[in-house]
């Protein structure tokens, strides 16, 4: 909440000692609309949906996460048109932007290539899962991590977000960091990046 898609490019620079760069992949860093925020009293913040609270204990704010979703269904339209295939785009975000790619994806997108969810959480009745009880489709590959000692997003809710998840038949992955709070960790986004080319890795040139 509150940052920028250029703000968490900086960011995992600062992390990593270089931009996270790959040599056939396009690294995309959105930024959320800035809205009124309930958790900050109304406040005008960049974030992507709105919540009564942060907890994962209460209903979503359906209605600010829809009209996302449809903004972002145009990105990755764009993709497309530019002849990337859907089955080589990841989305993926920490926080926030994590539940909204689980939104986006698991909801809209089932066919993209997969989902990293850092620090990230969806709510006890979320229309995510609603969405996958109905579901008979492949589902893209979770990638999530989380702090034990994150203090905004508790572990347990990204624990229990991971579990359902995957008894609605998502494959799923939780990488688990001690002592790290609600941040990013080296360790992280490097175990992400090993992730992301094994999921699309260079493509075999094409012989006619």
């Amino acid at each position: 909440t509150g940052d920028t898609g250029q703000g968490a490019r900086t960011w995992i620079k600062q992390i990593l000692n270089q931009d996270m760069a790959f040599q056939h992949i396009k690294v995309i860093y959105p930024t959320a609309p800035a809205r009124p925020y309930t958790p900050m009293k109304g406040a005008f913040s960049t974030v992507w949906f709105d919540r009564y609270k942060i907890s994962n204990d209460c209903p979503e704010h359906i209605e600010s996460i829809d009209s996302m979703c449809r903004g972002l269904t145009d990105l990755i339209n764009d993709e497309i048109k530019n002849g990337i295939a859907k089955n080589r785009i990841l989305i993926g975000g920490f926080s926030m932007g994590g539940g909204m790619a689980m939104h986006l994806a698991y909801r809209f997108h089932q066919d993209l290539a997969g989902v990293f969810a850092l620090s990230s959480f969806l709510n006890k009745d979320s229309a995510v899962y609603q969405a996958l009880k109905r579901n008979e489709s492949v589902l893209p590959e979770l990638f999530q991590c989380h702090g034990t000692a994150d203090e905004l997003v508790l572990y347990s809710w990204g624990e229990e977000t991971n579990k359902m998840l995957k008894s609605l038949g998502v494959s799923t992955s939780l990488h688990t960091f001690p002592n790290l709070n609600h941040e990013l960790s080296r360790t992280e986004i490097e175990k992400l990046k090993t992730w992301i080319v094994k999921k699309l890795p260079v493509e075999a040139a094409k012989t006619n």
